[in-house]
């Protein structure tokens, strides 16, 4: 039996920490000190403990160590004096018995770690689908992050967080499942929240849009795209998914369908304030924009131009860097936004890339246009003056142009 102590409750999922009772327990100071290292193992594999050989090549990796034996023992005895020096009370909080390594406290310990696969392994055994869907809330909230995240360059972390990845996305699908049919979406976009957090790129932002429509969100739908699409090609350089598409292209029939007003309509679809520079929109938004345009000047012979930025490497080819782009896209969108008249519009079309949408210019107007962005592009770094590519397309004329060949030939 433990002693009547408060708890000690481990987070091994993002950073590791240790709370006894109320108080945080502050053993390290560095998380990937060879002692933070020792009792990150020792906790995780707790009851069961950990052998020997086992123990030190988790320890150690693929470093040689002369004497190993002899310096896990003397990291054995500084974990201990580093416990009971933060707080814990005097006890040999290390079991070493017939070569394998156990975690032994006077008081409950409760891993994070531990608990959540108890929980998930208890949900599979459960048919009751009210009782397994509590249970797999109570695991959903243990994840806080990815397995000590910290030592995410050691190999067995690595593949640890692999599998406690698996088993978190396989609990949240069948979470998602279960509220969904019980038309509980308020639960469920909280569930949801820390997923997309943790994991932007997973695409649980599509839960939440169907959340937030049955919910008649539609306006909260719509932002939750334009977030994530923004996110994507900052990030990634690539739009979301047709599934995120899919989602979006639904909104238009239910954003208007409310019996509105039509000066409450007029002041929805007014831009809000009087923002200088040109107008950014998200990718679909440009696309429609474009597609609208290009049938105006049809009928009032006005030219359009398409214009694509493309930020290089000084040399004309793309430029590849990461840090290079994240570095340098915020400065272009800067310098684009405000050499562009109001009525002139553009998004970004990758990592790298911008497009724009001239309207009542001509070629030579496009060329003044180019070299003012790039003016500004380099104020601050002369270099990047020659980090621009630019690709520019009389769009309207050129399409205008195809018609009247074709009508030509059927004449003819």
């Amino acid at each position: 039996m433990k002693q009547k102590l408060p708890i000690l409750n481990i987070n091994l999922f993002g950073r590791m920490r240790m709370t006894y009772g109320q108080r945080p327990v502050l053993f390290y100071k560095n998380p990937r000190a060879i002692t933070a290292k020792l009792a990150a193992i020792l906790l995780f594999h707790g009851s069961e403990g950990i052998e020997r050989n086992r123990l030190l090549e988790e320890l150690y990796g693929h470093k040689e160590i002369i004497n190993a034996a002899n310096n896990l023992r003397v990291t054995v005895h500084r974990l201990k004096k580093a416990l009971i020096k933060a707080g814990l009370p005097d006890h040999d909080y290390i079991l070493v018995k017939d070569g394998t390594y156990y975690w032994s406290s006077p008081m409950v310990t409760i891993v994070d770690a531990i608990r959540f696969k108890e929980l998930t392994d208890q949900a599979e055994h459960v048919s009751d689908p009210a009782r397994r869907a509590d249970l797999l809330k109570e695991a959903l909230a243990l994840y806080t992050g990815e397995f000590l995240q910290e030592l995410s360059g050691e190999e067995w972390v690595m593949l640890k967080t692999v599998q406690f990845k698996s088993r978190y996305t396989n609990a949240l699908s069948q979470i998602c499942d279960h509220l969904k049919e019980q038309g509980e979406y308020e639960d469920l976009l909280q569930i949801c929240e820390p997923a997309c957090r943790m994991y932007p790129f997973d695409e649980w932002q599509t839960i939440k849009m169907d959340c937030y429509s049955a919910l008649g969100r539609y306006q909260d739908a719509l932002k939750e795209y334009e977030d994530t699409a923004e996110l994507y090609l900052q990030e990634l350089g690539i739009n979301p998914s047709d599934a995120m598409l899919s989602r979006l292209e639904a909104l238009p029939q239910h954003l208007g369908s409310g019996p509105l007003t039509f000066s409450e309509i007029e002041e929805q679809l007014r831009e809000p304030g009087e923002e200088s520079g040109a107008f950014y929109c998200s990718l679909p938004s440009f696309r429609d924009g474009y597609r609208l345009m290009s049938r105006v000047t049809e009928r009032s012979g006005q030219s359009i131009y398409l214009m694509l930025c493309t930020i290089t490497d000084g040399k004309g080819h793309p430029q590849q860097r990461e840090e290079r782009l994240k570095l340098m896209a915020d400065p272009l969108y800067d310098a684009i936004k405000n050499c562009l008249q109001r009525c002139d519009s553009f998004t970004r079309c990758g990592s790298g890339q911008f497009l724009i949408l001239l309207t009542e210019t001509n070629g030579e107007d496009c060329e003044i246009t180019c070299n003012r962005i790039s003016r500004q592009f380099s104020r601050e770094h002369k270099s990047w003056a020659n980090c621009l590519s630019w690709n520019v397309s009389l769009v309207a004329n050129a399409k205008r142009l195809r018609l009247e060949k074709s009508r030509f030939a059927k004449e003819n």
